[in-house]
């Protein structure tokens, strides 16, 4: 992948939306040439006391395309997400768009349709997305590139996405200050996760980064865009002089002690389907399942 050329190529204008409730970043990105955008990570709202979906988050994001007079290609998503359920298919039906996740969607997919058990007809192959990216692939938008970066390690099909001087991250790396993210996830891999890093920290120093979500420590403001200098520099997790050995004991010592995130249930079983939701059933309602473990 020409990642050389980063410095080069002219950059998109980005657009961050935060979400409050699972500290998750949409980006809205687009080639100031063309009019042509790109949607990164959508989020809907679920109200998960009330079983209750909503659009809120996502009308803001409509708004703005249609404010600016936007066109949408793409509804990308960096991986399935275990702490929101995606508005990609919402989205997509408003706006249009085609909807692309990482190739190795489908073993995420294997993992939780047997730990769920879904029906037999649930397809495991990714044809709930529109498009399904490799590794150095390239996508347009308007006059721009979009590269993709295959970075495994939280999940087994995370990409980020590499647009003209932008690399958007998802939860591979956080801010400098909050560090990586968790390896322990299913088909997660801590020595994986380390190698996709040095994958990101190898662009130009110059390259803006923006992460999938941010957690602020010490009671700043929220924030998601720093640089692959910023990284190298100062990440607390994964700082230039950081060898693999250290990063994945520290890393899977820290993940041991972490609780699963609250919306893991909910969010899959959406993400799985690509943002929609599971179907009507006899009744005429629809449900998320939960799987008990403990006692029996």
């Amino acid at each position: 992948m020409p990642h050389d050329r980063a410095m080069l190529r002219p950059g998109p204008q980005v657009q961050g939306f935060f979400d409050p409730a699972t500290s998750t970043v949409t980006y809205l990105v687009q080639d100031p040439a063309s009019r042509h955008c790109a949607i990164i990570d959508p989020v809907l709202d679920y109200e998960s006391g009330a079983g209750r979906i909503s659009s809120r988050g996502l009308s803001l994001l409509v708004d703005e395309v249609r404010r600016q007079g936007l066109t949408l290609d793409w509804i990308l998503e960096t991986h399935a997400h275990a702490d929101h359920l995606s508005g990609a298919h919402r989205l997509q039906q408003t706006l249009g768009g085609r909807t692309v996740i990482g190739e190795h969607i489908s073993a995420v997919q294997e993992h939780f349709a047997n730990t769920l058990n879904l029906r037999s007809d649930f397809p495991c192959d990714g044809r709930q997305f529109d498009r399904l990216v490799a590794d150095r692939e390239q996508l347009e938008l308007g006059q721009l590139s979009i590269d993709v970066i295959h970075t495994p390690g939280h999940t087994p099909a995370c990409v980020s996405y590499l647009i003209g001087d932008a690399v958007f991250v998802g939860d591979t790396l956080f801010m400098p200050d909050y560090g990586t993210a968790r390896a322990d996830f299913p088909g997660g891999d801590a020595h994986q996760l380390f190698r996709s890093i040095q994958r990101l920290l190898a662009l130009p120093r110059t390259t803006r980064m923006f992460v999938g979500h941010d957690y602020p420590p010490g009671g700043r403001s929220p924030s998601w865009e720093t640089t692959v200098a910023a990284q190298r520099e100062s990440n607390r997790h994964a700082h230039e002089g950081i060898d693999e050995a250290t990063f994945v004991q520290w890393r899977r010592q820290r993940d041991a002690q972490l609780a699963a995130p609250a919306l893991l249930w909910p969010s899959l079983q959406v993400n799985i389907r690509a943002g929609q939701l599971p179907g009507i059933e006899d009744n005429g309602v629809r449900y998320l399942k939960i799987p008990l473990s403990g006692e029996t």
